[in-house]
């Protein structure tokens, strides 16, 4: 009887010719929403009533209550049987899907069930959206009524993966504004973010059997200005003169960890390699195949010393990922694998021998066998890797997650061979890249414009695809690149709204977008960003 009602529900939605943006803003779009004549209003008599004893869903259940209590004044009671103003949760067993959740409100009371508590989360942040802006204030507002209008929404995300990246190395962002990056993201229902935390400029990660890197991998002693990287000759290079440093301890990370979870986000964390390992290599050169000296890049792109196929290095890598392991409880551990030269392999007399030992080809397949070892491991410790898309070449590992970023051909291959797909083309998906005409925009990544609303086009299911394949591909996520953002209000301005584009390409069944009917929901949704003191990009409201 629910799945009818259910069906009959969306039908009845799908009826209706338009609904109002105006009274429904909400990013991302729901499934099915059904407008309804009036308003609940939260006062200090409204109560919460939870039917379960489930802990997660008091934690989702306890997000709500602190977000009311400093803005509204009320610190909401919970009540054991239904009150006459109440918000009531339950969990509901025959909605199919672990995210979906059903929400109804009525002037009377408002009620959430989902499958899971991640469900009644996203339900909440539903409820969020709908109320007024002034909620995310962290001091009383007294001149607001705290309305939400009345609607009964069915909802559930089109993708199972709905990710953001953020790259901490080129550039250093403290735990504060990771919270708040995640906080961000748990508000357009994304439920992963990608902690992108070592590199050839900076290892950000305090691993204890390994002081060094937190002492010498994680400092540069200058920084390049501008647009200069590797390629870049000698003599044209300009550095900052400034040394620059930052890393996170695992007690600061167990902390970003918690606050993630209490928002049902994961935090899936990144350990390149076998490139991008200078700062490693930096503070153990014995991983290196010339052995040093090295020193912690200084300037960007991609550099020709890597991780040397030794079994020293794999023990290294091995106890470095015993340690993230025991940190983050993310399933997948991402192992990077791009944009590894092999210029050393091919001229190291270990890395040769070890390959005419074992049967290998050529420098490729060595890439292959590396990840494939390491991938071994991760799974013997109960994960799955991630990596990107040039783990494909000379062999893609078994059990591997691919990362398709350099177009859509590496995550075709990948679903074609029945492996799990992440589409992240960075013609789309990387929000380093300018927004707008580059002539009046901060230094960024690309030279045509990754725009909205070429992020809101974006179908993330590759045509070439049989239905088959396309199960593969399992949802998307955007990147963000930190060489040119220095400060996290930077990072914003890059990031909002594309993020809220790339939410509704994640959730809301492709049949239901519509990008003017985004935008109208989107500038109401700028009042909320504006009252969190985002710095997002402001070209579409004055369009």
């Amino acid at each position: 009887m629910v799945v009818v009602c259910f069906l009959l529900s969306i039908e009845s939605n799908l009826a209706q010719s338009t609904l109002s943006p105006e009274r429904y803003p909400i990013i991302p779009k729901p499934l099915s929403l059904i407008e309804q004549k009036g308003d609940f209003i939260f006062n200090k008599e409204t109560k919460i009533v939870v039917k379960t004893s489930d802990e997660q869903v008091q934690k989702a259940v306890s997000f709500l209550v602190d977000l009311l209590a400093p803005s509204t004044g009320y610190k909401l009671g919970y009540a054991k049987s239904q009150a006459k103003n109440a918000l009531i949760v339950a969990l509901d067993p025959s909605i199919k899907s672990e995210e979906a959740y059903y929400l109804s409100i009525t002037d009377k009371a408002i009620t959430i069930r989902a499958k899971t508590a991640a469900g009644i989360f996203r339900g909440i942040q539903t409820l969020r959206q709908l109320m007024p802006a002034e909620i995310e204030q962290k001091q009383q507002v007294s001149s607001v009524k705290w309305s939400v209008p009345c609607a009964v929404i069915e909802d559930e995300p089109r993708f199972q993966y709905r990710g953001a990246h953020l790259d901490v190395c080129r550039h250093f962002f403290p735990p504060e504004f990771i919270k708040r990056y995640i906080n961000l993201l748990a508000l357009f229902k994304y439920n992963t973010f990608h902690w992108h935390l070592t590199e050839d400029q900076g290892w950000r990660i305090e691993i204890k059997k390994y002081p060094k890197l937190s002492t010498l991998g994680q400092w540069r002693k200058e920084t390049c200005v501008g647009r200069h990287t590797s390629r870049t000759p000698v003599m044209e290079r300009v550095y900052d003169n400034t040394p620059y440093e930052g890393f996170y301890t695992q007690e600061e990370i167990k902390d970003v960890i918690k606050y993630a979870q209490d928002r049902f986000i994961t935090i899936i964390p990144e350990i390149e390699m076998p490139g991008h390992a200078l700062a490693a290599l930096a503070a153990y050169p014995d991983l290196g195949c010339t052995k040093g000296p090295y020193e912690v890049a200084t300037r960007w792109g991609v550099f020709k010393d890597v991780f040397c196929t030794r079994d020293s290095t794999f023990i290294f890598l091995q106890d470095v990922l015993t340690e993230v392991i025991d940190l983050f409880p993310s399933k997948y551990i991402h192992i990077g694998g791009d944009e590894c030269p092999k210029l050393r392999w091919q001229n190291c007399f270990h890395c040769q021998t070890f390959m005419k030992e074992n049967g290998i080809k050529d420098e490729h397949a060595l890439q292959s066998y590396f990840i494939q070892r390491i991938e071994k491991f991760i799974n013997s410790k109960g994960r799955q890797i991630i990596g990107w898309d040039e783990i494909l070449e000379g062999g893609l590992a078994p059990n591997a997650t691919v990362m398709s970023w350099r177009g859509t051909e590496g995550g075709i291959a990948a679903a074609k061979q029945k492996h799990n797909v992440i589409m992240t083309p960075g013609d789309v998906c990387y929000f380093d890249y300018y927004q707008a005409d580059p002539k009046n925009e901060p230094m960024a990544i690309g030279k045509t414009p990754t725009t909205l609303e070429k992020v809101y086009a974006y179908e993330p299911i590759p045509q070439e695809l049989s239905a088959d394949e396309a199960k593969y591909i399992i949802g998307a996520q955007a990147n963000v690149w930190s060489e040119y953002m220095k400060t996290g209000s930077h990072v914003e301005y890059m990031v909002f709204p594309r993020a809220l584009a790339l939410a509704e390409v994640t959730w809301t069944s492709k049949e239901k977008k519509n990008y003017e009917d985004f935008i109208k929901r989107f500038k109401l949704q700028a009042l909320r960003l504006d009252q969190m003191k985002v710095n997002y990009a402001k070209h579409i409201l004055t369009d």
